[in-house]
């Protein structure tokens, strides 16, 4: 039986919970690939703006929890760099698979009934498409957003699904092919959001700095960084 406060605690908490799966922005550990473009500062600088904006993103929506699912040793720096303003949860496990296994698998076992994890490198995603996806989940199992290269930003559920994410190589081409055929076999309704870009390499970096220039406010950390970087970003396209 609950006691007055914890009805309380559960009242206020949203049926509907983002979490940005995310890592501690350490050189050489996040966006690998585009290191092989701009100096590993920059990469590394570019990360935390990803990550200030999105987490700025998630905030700005009304009626939703936001929260962090990190791999464990990087539980610490990510509450002390985001001031302890969210809840960061440590994954079970290791790589992405795991750790969105381990975002339904927590999130969902604590009484939320839609959540929806999202990736930390589409700052300049439309905060209308986050409201879209957890209105798809009111009618299907899964939601997802697929990016234009085969994966997907963002995937959504009402429950646990242990063999959805299972063995996924995250980083392919084909990781959402894998995901919607494991959905058909779980027998999952599945809905999605509008194709979207997140960013891995130079292309996608030189689509993000057209887009921002033209509308700042979308990602502004990440427009700063563009305005400090601005001579190796203009040697992307050559």
């Amino acid at each position: 039986m609950e006691s007055s406060g914890q009805t309380a605690v559960c009242l206020s908490h949203p049926n509907r919970t983002l979490v940005i799966m995310a890592k501690a922005p350490k050189p050489g550990m996040v966006k690998t690939r585009l290191t092989e473009s701009l100096p590993s500062p920059a990469v590394t600088a570019l990360y935390r703006c990803f990550l200030e904006d999105t987490l700025a993103l998630a905030k700005s929506l009304t009626s939703v929890e936001v929260a962090v699912m990190c791999p464990e040793s990087d539980q610490d720096e990510l509450a002390h760099l985001l001031g302890n303003t969210v809840q960061v949860v440590a994954q079970k496990g290791e790589g992405l698979a795991a750790g969105l296994t381990s975002v339904f698998r927590h999130f969902t076992a604590a009484g939320r009934q839609r959540v929806i994890a999202f990736n930390s490198d589409s700052p300049h995603l439309a905060p209308s498409v986050l409201h879209s996806a957890f209105e798809i989940l009111i009618t299907h199992d899964v939601v997802v957003g697929p990016t234009h290269d085969g994966g997907y930003y963002l995937v959504g559920a009402k429950a646990v699904h242990p063999t959805l994410f299972e063995s996924d190589r995250m980083g392919t081409r084909s990781a959402l092919d894998r995901l919607l055929t494991r959905a058909k076999v779980l027998e999952l309704s599945t809905g999605f959001t509008e194709p979207f870009y997140d960013i891995d390499v130079a292309n996608d970096l030189i689509l993000l700095a057209q887009e921002l220039q033209l509308a700042p406010a979308k990602a502004p950390r990440t427009a700063g960084w563009f305005s400090e970087w601005q001579q190796a970003v203009a040697q992307l396209g050559h």
